[in-house]
């Protein structure tokens, strides 16, 4: 057996290696295919507007959006979720300032809401169960009159529980609500039907489903979202004055690629993960007290939140060398607060504080698989000694 470089990489939540797939498609927009894709004089330009207008397909593809043009590309899911966010609330502050949110949304939605409560508006935080799930019924009392959005994520990128999203759609709907979800963990690896889930925004990234980083998208129900969304920058009007910049064509033209792989692959894919996964719990279960942290059925394929009573998951994570893996999300992994998803889910500082995250990937072998379940019960028995 080749003897590894480089730990197992087991942080897919963080972010995913870019596909070589993906990365070929990328390559001659490096060079050959230089073009500004908004200079459409000429070939080089005409070359580049084609490849961003076909990548705009592909994404609005893979979540049943109708018209590519509601697929507005940006840096990522905290700029889709910023203006989503932000846009909504300011465009529609003479309707209502009320949006509705969850505690166990990503920093980027939370931050967005409590920017907005300096402004004025009122943010409701619904809470969560032991599962990570929020109750309907306390969706159903927090809405009010002059609510304006509700924004749910899809899966959240912690624990992995996937939201009820058509029923959360439906509600919205029915309510006359905005209904944006951040589906950055979700895209590309469970089904989104934008048009069956009443979705009216839904923010992403690229470099969860095996694209490049920097690059992602928002997608905006243009027949329900007119004058419904004030955009954040201003200046060369690209994506419909949404997101005006110069267009990051590789990074467009990549999310493209991952978004058609996730299209062909994610069932089959979603099915392997998901044996993996359970081998990997199946196997530690066996030989350590270990929980799940999280709704153990509904809940994304390649998600394993994990507890280890009296273990220190900071401590375990430095000594299981052999592998790459988090405490949690990997925008707050630097902070030293306890994870908020696991607080909200109700956990004593003891289990927050003793729990990993493992987040399984496209490129994760059996054979990972089983060495990483060497190198936690491992480094699990040392600290116990310790």
């Amino acid at each position: 057996m080749e003897k590894r470089t480089h730990p197992i990489y087991l942080d897919n939540h963080a972010t995913t290696k870019v596909d070589p797939r993906v990365l070929e498609a990328m390559m001659p927009f490096f060079s050959d295919s230089f073009g500004n894709a908004s200079s459409i004089d000429h070939i080089y330009g005409n070359e580049a507007a084609s490849a961003v207008k076909t990548a705009r397909e592909k994404v609005a593809n893979l979540i049943n959006s109708k018209d590519p043009d509601d697929i507005i590309f940006t840096s990522g899911a905290t700029e889709s979720d910023n203006m989503a966010i932000l846009g909504v609330a300011r465009a529609l502050k003479n309707k209502g300032n009320h949006i509705i949110t969850v505690r166990t949304e990503h920093k980027a939605v939370l931050e967005s809401c409590n920017r907005l409560e300096k402004e004025g508006f009122q943010i409701t935080y619904l809470p969560v169960d032991y599962n990570g799930c929020i109750k309907f019924e306390d969706l159903k009392k927090a809405i009010k009159k002059d609510t304006i959005l509700i924004t749910i994520m899809a899966a959240n990128n912690e624990v992995g529980t996937i939201a009820p999203l058509k029923a959360i759609g439906e509600f919205a709907k029915e309510n006359n609500i905005i209904f944006h979800t951040d589906a950055a963990q979700a895209f590309g690896h469970i089904p989104i039907d934008v048009i069956d889930m009443k979705i009216d925004l839904l923010s992403i990234s690229g470099h969860k489903i095996y694209g490049p980083k920097g690059i992602g998208a928002l997608y905006i129900n243009q027949d329900n979202m007119k004058l419904k969304i004030d955009p954040l920058m201003f200046g060369g009007g690209q994506e419909f004055g949404y997101r005006p910049g110069t267009y990051n064509t590789p990074g467009i033209v990549g999310l493209g690629k991952a978004a058609e792989l996730a299209k062909i692959e994610m069932t089959e894919e979603s099915k392997r993960l998901s044996k993996l996964r359970d081998m990997l719990y199946r196997q530690i279960s066996s030989q350590l007290p270990v929980e799940i942290n999280g709704n153990a059925k509904e809940k994304l394929s390649h998600n394993l939140n994990l507890y280890f009573p009296g273990i220190e998951g900071k401590a375990l994570i430095n000594e299981a060398k052999g592998i790459a893996i988090s405490a949690g999300s990997a925008c707050t992994s630097k902070e030293v607060k306890p994870s908020h998803v696991l607080t909200a889910m109700g956990f004593d500082n003891d289990r927050i504080h003793s729990s990993i995250r493992i987040g399984l990937g496209r490129f994760t072998t059996k054979e990972e698989i089983s060495l990483a379940v060497k190198e936690i019960v491992k480094a699990v028995l040392k600290l116990k000694r310790v």
